[in-house]
């Protein structure tokens, strides 16, 4: 007789189990029980579909019951919902919900994939009707529906992680304008702070308004608008609010039938999935799991990991032993123009745990280009790589605006076969100057590490600043005069780093010199220099790019002195005279998109004194700080700051010679 094997729940888990045991064992009587209507959707894709990104709603549906009755004989029932677990007679008891009629189902081996819940606390307000979650279709039909139905001017997101910040990006693409509500102090926990920062400027960038560290108190809906109230007591009008708030596990059956659960409410399985009952596996988000790089147990409720679960839960069950090994949370998000991933342990995670910098782990820091900088459209992408004192690397954040996950993954196959940062940094990866350089980010991130382990640079990172011994610190910019004019550390000195070995002599031997250029290259030969000559100096990590994002959110300068997306730019900069709102105005287009520091600020000068006053002139740059940088440099030089923005090639700064008049 053939064994039965019924499996609650579908999407990513439950339908990858059962396609997976009938392609194994075509003798198996497999049924599918779905509560709702449908048993296999892209729920990563819904907030593209209502964004109108993914325009035919059918593109959602993976799997249709028909279509898994026909290729696979998987007897699939939807909208029945399984409300008990009969252990002691191997039986589940179901409610068909278009009938109301309740019958029961015996087994030989269940699967448990109940999925999760969108979190919906108790604040006052919370059910008006302008206020949804997006978890499943019918989520997606009901604010789609509303969308066309009232055409909302303005929609407010709470919660900064996956879903909000992709809802947050795809409202703003129908013209809606969006303010996101984050409780804590950053957007994307899986990040570590100051990675998380580079996110925030974007979506100020673009428009969006962030309200961090401030939770929602209460909503009032009258005529069709919603006052939120936040915590701090600020109120924010809107017409539409999104709640991605985090989920729970639907873990309610398994806590019924009195299985083994964690303080979380999370199934706990063992290496083959199985739970506290032998016949009985349980995989996705309503499982605990264990964290692959630390060993600890986790909930990690992502697409990927459950997929790969119930592939070896059908594997287990007719016979082929398989253990999963554990998640490293690797994930990727996009938001607006900005890609955002990681794998493995952040900062945060590590010190949860009791791990200490420089005691347990290092970081290497870089900002490098996603391909060769001589090649257009080369854009940066800033990576965070973090391992022990022995080299194992232990995860990784990297964000930018092109190739950014194609860097994580590698890092994420390096952690899964326990690699160490010369791995990263021998391997051997493909390169042509569209795609990377011949030294690409990961093996520049490998290199990084290998010289902070060699001890042939001393690092130091953004928060161990305020730790500094100010009487006995230098804090060094090694930029040139025309950078500095952009902006530096309040309180430091300059010596170019092309001057620096003729200038030793107005450093002091006996205090710390800490270093620091735009990026980081030049602060860590500056810091050689000074190493190798007897100083005592650290590199500050991520440059004056990181060091302004972090601390001069409020004011232009940063110890400063108190048009059209589709243009083609050329290398010599002609003047041009064009006809705009205000009539015929003189405009110099230069691109320093591909010029590395300091090459950019002294094109600029050049081009500066080609104008005269009330002269346009128009940068092209691959620099997401370039916009802040040139409103200290008009500011320092008596000029004007007109317009920053991404597009499609980079960054477009527009500045006028001179001061409005």
């Amino acid at each position: 007789m053939s064994k039965k094997v019924l499996v609650v729940g579908g999407v990513a888990g439950g339908a990858t189990t059962v396609a997976r045991l009938r392609r194994l064992d075509e003798d198996l009587d497999i049924v599918l029980f779905e509560r709702g209507e449908y048993i296999s959707f892209a729920n990563c894709g819904l907030p593209y579909y209502i964004g109108g990104v993914i325009e035919e709603r059918d593109a959602l549906l993976v799997q249709t019951p028909e279509a898994m009755k026909n290729r696979f004989n998987i007897d699939v029932r939807v909208q029945n919902e399984v409300t008990k677990i009969l252990r002691d007679e191997k039986k589940i008891e179901v409610k068909d919900l278009n009938t109301g009629k309740t019958y029961e189902e015996s087994y030989d081996y269940l699967v448990l994939s109940p999925g999760s819940t969108p979190l919906k606390p108790p604040i006052p307000g919370i059910d008006a009707p302008n206020i949804f979650s997006l978890w499943n279709i019918p989520d997606t039909d009901a604010i789609d529906a509303y969308i066309k139905e009232n055409c909302p001017k303005s929609a407010v997101v709470v919660g900064g992680g996956f879903i909000g910040l992709e809802m947050a990006e795809n409202l703003h693409g129908l013209g809606i304008e969006v303010s996101i509500v984050e409780m804590l102090d950053q957007v994307m926990a899986p990040l570590d702070f100051e990675m998380a920062e580079i996110v925030h400027e974007h979506i100020k960038l673009k428009g969006g308004n962030l309200y961090l560290g401030d939770g929602v108190k209460s909503f009032h809906t009258k005529d069709g608008k919603t006052t939120v109230t936040l915590q701090s007591g600020k109120t924010i009008e809107t017409d539409l609010v999104i709640l991605s708030i985090g989920v729970r596990p639907n873990s309610e059956l398994a806590k019924d039938a009195g299985l083994e659960l964690n303080e979380r409410g999370g199934i706990v399985v063992d290496d083959n999935l199985r739970t506290s009952d032998k016949d009985i596996f349980a995989i996705g988000d309503a499982i605990e799991v264990v964290d692959f790089v630390n060993k600890n147990k986790a909930m990690v409720p992502l697409a990927g990991p459950a997929n790969k679960q119930g592939r070896i839960v059908a594997n287990n069950i007719v016979g082929r032993e398989e253990k999963y090994k554990g998640t490293q949370g690797t994930s990727v998000a996009k938001i607006f123009d900005l890609t955002i991933a990681n794998t493995g342990n952040n900062e945060k995670t590590l010190n949860r745990l009791g791990k200490k910098y420089h005691e347990d782990y290092l970081i290497s820091f870089i900002q490098a280009k996603s391909h060769a900088g001589y090649y257009p459209e080369s854009l940066p992408i800033t990576i965070k790589l973090i391992f022990d004192l022995d080299g194992k690397v232990l995860g990784a954040q990297a964000v930018g605006y092109k190739g950014v996950e194609k860097r994580i993954d590698v890092i994420a196959t390096a952690i899964r076969f326990e690699g160490t940062i010369y791995d990263l940094k021998e391997l051997e990866l493909a390169y042509a100057p569209p795609y990377s350089s011949a030294k690409d980010p990961v093996n520049m991130a490998g290199f990084v590490a290998e010289n902070i382990l060699n001890g042939d640079v001393d690092t130091i990172f953004w928060n161990e600043l305020e730790e500094l011994d100010k009487e006995n610190t230098i804090i060094l910019d090694v930029t040139n005069s025309e950078e500095r004019e952009m902006g530096y550390v309040e309180g430091s000195i300059n010596i170019p780093v092309n001057e620096l070995r003729d200038r030793l002599d107005e450093l002091d031997k006996d205090k710390l010199i800490v270093s620091y250029c735009g990026l980081g290259i030049r602060g860590y030969i500056a810091s050689r220099i000074l190493t190798q000559n007897g100083f005592k100096a650290k590199n500050f990590a991520g440059g004056f790019m990181l060091y302004r994002s972090l601390f001069c959110k409020d004011k232009e300068d940063c110890g400063g002195k108190s048009l059209s997306e589709d243009i083609q730019y050329t290398d010599h900069g002609e003047i041009k005279s064009v006809g705009t709102e205000s009539g015929k105005e003189n405009i110099l287009r230069i691109n320093v998109s591909e010029l590395t520091c300091p090459a950019p600020s002294k094109e600029i000068n050049i081009a500066m004194e080609k104008l005269d006053d009330g002269d346009i002139l128009e940068i092209l740059s691959s620099n997401p700080n370039f916009s802040e940088s040139m409103k200290v440099w008009t500011k320092n030089t008596n000029n004007t700051f007109i317009k920053g923005k991404k597009v499609d090639k980079g960054f477009l700064v527009t500045i006028k010679k001179g001061l409005n008049k």
